[in-house]
Parts: structure tokens; C-alpha cells; sequence
């Protein structure tokens, strides 16, 4: 699969399978890279702010600030010829922002959606613990409720992460958002 010089931007809930599903799609392509949101966040030695339910202006600084971050190296791998697929927990309208600061094109976006049944069985499976102040049922509604409908949604809670890959590929078309101008309809498949 060639998909030449642009950004995938994966997202959705923890244990949504967003950081599988971006490694493997990366290695399917010939020139990727994997952009970990999560990285930034991490990079703060003292004074983070971590994002909770009640998030003071400090965490809600932060987070815009890592999503900056992210898609600023996200454009200059795609500036010097990769796909950047980059891979965070983009909710509500943070997604359409995000969006719109990202400089590529072609762009896309997949937002992984899972039922909550899934998120919760797959948290159970992984060795770190994400949701802490969250609970599954918080970030699913924020998810579906939240979230503009921009980009290829994917129910991916009956697939493999290479299922879900192949569904992605397959779906390119509909994830693609060089203008997301208004709201499309929802656009969740199995």
C-alpha cells in the first residue's frame, strides 16, 4: 500500500486499540512513522498537569499544547516524505481542532470505537492501567456524544488489530478530511 506523504491521525477511548492499530499500520506502509501523543505528555519532568474529569485551565493548557506538538512533528515528517500516523486520545472538540492544525494534505482521521463492553475487556488484558479518574463509560460518551463526526468511525470491538488495520485501508476514502467543513453523518462500520 502506498499512501505517500500525509498525517493519520487514530484516535478514541483508552484500550480502544489506537496504539496497535497505528504501529501495525505504519509497518504496512513503506516510508511511516508512529507519532505517539502520549510522548509529550510524558516529557513534562515537574509541574504536569494531568487531564481529569474536572480539568483545571493548567491540564487543559497542556493538552492543546501536546496536541500542537504532535501535529507540528507529525507535518514535518510528512513535509520531508512520510506518513505520520499519529496515535493519541482526541475527544470532543479537540478532534476538529487537531484537525485544523494539521498543515498536510491528504489528511485523515479513524476514530476506533469500540462498545464499552470491549474497552473494558481489553483494559483488563493490557499491563498499564488507563482510565484511573476515568471511568469507560466517561470517555465512551464523550466519544459518542462529544465527538464530531469527522473521518472513517469504526466499531472495531469484534476485530483483530489487523482486522481493524485492513478496515482502515479499505476505508481511506471516507477518513480522509482535507475539509471537514460541517458535521457528516456518522459513518461507524463493522
Amino acid at each position: 500500500m502506498e499512501l505517500g506523504p500525509a498525517v493519520v491521525v487514530i484516535t478514541g477511548a483508552m484500550a480502544a486499540g489506537k496504539s496497535t492499530v497505528a504501529q501495525r499500520l505504519a509497518e504496512r506502509l513503506p516510508r511511516a512513522v508512529h507519532v505517539r501523543g502520549d510522548v509529550f505528555r510524558r516529557m513534562v519532568v515537574s509541574g504536569r498537569a494531568d487531564t481529569l474529569p474536572d480539568a483545571a485551565d493548567e491540564a487543559e493548557a497542556q493538552l492543546r499544547l501536546r496536541y500542537r506538538l504532535s501535529a507540528m512533528v507529525a507535518d514535518e515528517y510528512a513535509a520531508h516524505g512520510w506518513t505520520a500516523v499519529v496515535q493519541d486520545v482526541i475527544l470532543g472538540d479537540h478532534l476538529a481542532a487537531y484537525v485544523d492544525a494539521v498543515r498536510t494534505r491528504p489528511r485523515y482521521v479513524v476514530v476506533l470505537a469500540p462498545s464499552p463492553d470491549a474497552l473494558r475487556a481489553r483494559e483488563e488484558q493490557r499491563p498499564k492501567t488507563g482510565y484511573g479518574a476515568w471511568t469507560v463509560e466517561d470517555l465512551d460518551r464523550g466519544l459518542r456524544e462529544g465527538t464530531p463526526r469527522i473521518g472513517l468511525w469504526l466499531d472495531s470491538s469484534d476485530q483483530t488489530p489487523d482486522q481493524t488495520v485492513r478496515a482502515v485501508l479499505d476505508g481511506l476514502d471516507a477518513a480522509r478530511v482535507d475539509d471537514p467543513g460541517p458535521t457528516r453523518p456518522d459513518r461507524a462500520t463493522g
